[in-house]
């Protein structure tokens, strides 16, 4: 019912200025709300007390303090903010009944969620990065993987992320008149945004999904690339153990980026080729609430440095 007025006065206004919008959310359905509240409460909760040990271990432990390790506590840090743009704000919307939010809270949501999920990505590929020279060059590791190209890395990941959240901000921001205020989400989805948009929005969705394209394809070349050379170097070592173990190393990592872009990249091809509204917000559960919460569990349980940190750190405690 309040969805209903809403949309109401806002269509007797003809929508020329907006200063609300409504989040659908997962389900309408009243008996489904606890189950959803309960479930997403513990997801989360799970993704940033597992996040947060990850960091308290690599940043404790000085057996962890190496450029894969700094970098993973990187990508938790990041991890940490991409869940905690959305869910917390969706929990809250599920216990009051409520699924407004303000127009400044929709921009500033949409601009931390590009933030931090381009980050997410951007130390992906720097953690592809730090393999490959690993792998490829291990006599010249240390050298190559210095604390000042740690650093600079981070900083151009940030800066990076920062420049692609704010263009997706003021693309936005050219939107001047919506036709409905309905988003199918639970929450502010720049692409959705864009077709609630009563004007003309072909120009300006060319330039997000460009914008979206490069952002997302130069840290899956990177990776690519990087992994490409990777299996080129382990093919040439001739004991089965010896590729085992080169290999090993990079499972984790290799199954973080197929999690995080193949249900992105999923995302924005469903909604550019065949949209869906269902479908979408389904995919959209995956990268920004799932995948947060399996990092750590899949670093930690597929990682014997991590393992034998966590062990040390009971002991200590013990």
């Amino acid at each position: 019912k309040c969805r209903v007025n809403l949309s109401i006065v806002h269509r007797k206004q003809n929508l020329t200025s907006v200063s609300e919008f409504f989040l659908t959310g997962l389900s309408d359905n009243p008996g489904l709300q606890p189950l959803l509240f309960g479930l997403f409460l513990s997801m989360y909760l799970v993704s940033v007390l597992g996040n947060l040990l990850i960091i308290l271990v690599v940043s404790s432990d000085s057996h962890l303090h190496t450029p894969m390790y700094f970098f993973l506590s990187n990508l938790s840090l990041a991890d940490i903010g991409f869940i905690s743009t959305t869910v917390p704000k969706m929990i809250v919307d599920i216990q009051t009944q409520s699924r407004v939010i303000s127009y400044v809270g929709c921009l500033t949501q949409m601009s931390f969620l590009i933030l931090f999920g381009c980050m997410d990505g951007m130390f992906l590929t720097a953690m592809a990065y730090d393999r490959f020279v690993a792998i490829c060059h291990p006599l010249h590791y240390s050298v190559i993987m210095n604390p000042h190209l740690c650093g600079f890395l981070v900083l151009v990941s940030f800066c990076v992320s920062l420049l692609d959240s704010q263009l997706h901000n003021l693309i936005v921001l050219q939107l001047t008149c919506f036709k409905d205020v309905e988003i199918s989400n639970f929450f502010c989805d720049p692409s959705q945004l864009l077709n609630l948009a009563c004007s003309d929005t072909f120009t300006n969705n060319v330039v997000m999904y460009f914008v979206g394209v490069i952002s997302g394809f130069l840290p899956i070349s990177g990776i690519f690339f990087s992994y490409y050379k990777i299996v080129s170097s382990i093919l040439r070592i001739p004991s089965t153990g010896g590729k085992y173990k080169a290999f090993s190393t990079c499972g984790s990592h290799l199954s973080v980026v197929c999690l995080f872009y193949g249900t992105a990249i999923g995302v924005y091809l469903g909604s550019a080729l065949l949209p869906s509204p269902r479908k979408d917000m389904v995919a959209s559960v995956v990268y920004t609430v799932v995948t947060p919460m399996l990092n750590p569990f899949i670093y930690s349980l597929r990682n014997r440095d991590i393992k034998s940190a966590l062990w040390r750190s009971l002991r200590r405690l013990g």
